[in-house]
């Protein structure tokens, strides 16, 4: 398996957070050579951003099984029944609105990445394909409030 970063994150926020991604506006510079690539992205109101979260550290005994934001009023789950950056494979996936595309920077606004984040992939959104209502457990919507 071969995988490059097509760009990069440009965000105010150096550290991950657990909360307030929702307002949070950054820059994805993509790649010289790739910035053709997005052309007729600027009809869609969302992309989904694929990206390495470079910063994860997956440990076995701490993250395989825990809470989520490590708070206590949050069920004990297996690391694939959330979320959360440390993971065995790094890999970030998010939904969010774009603000602007100009001279090969897509600026998006709530992507819950960090600086330099390494981005993989980038697909517009398409509501027929990954819009699914009712499919999450009651403790997620505590769990987000304050997050978005």
């Amino acid at each position: 398996m071969n995988l490059s970063p097509i760009g990069y994150v440009k965000s105010p926020v150096a550290e991950g957070v657990d909360q307030n991604w929702g307002n949070i506006i950054s820059e994805i510079h993509l790649d010289k050579e790739l910035r053709p690539g997005l052309k007729g992205l600027e009809a869609f109101s969302h992309v989904i951003i694929v990206f390495f979260m470079h910063k994860g550290n997956m440990n076995l005994e701490t993250h395989l099984v825990r809470r989520p934001q490590e708070r206590q009023d949050m069920p004990e789950l297996g690391i694939f029944a959330q979320r959360a950056k440390h993971r065995p494979n790094p890999i970030g996936i998010t939904t969010v609105p774009i603000v602007s595309i100009q001279e090969g920077i897509l600026t998006v606004k709530g992507l819950d990445a960090i600086n330099n984040t390494p981005i993989l992939d980038i697909k517009p959104y398409f509501p027929i394909f990954d819009k699914v209502n009712g499919t999450t457990p009651e403790w997620v919507e505590e769990l987000m409030s304050g997050y978005f």
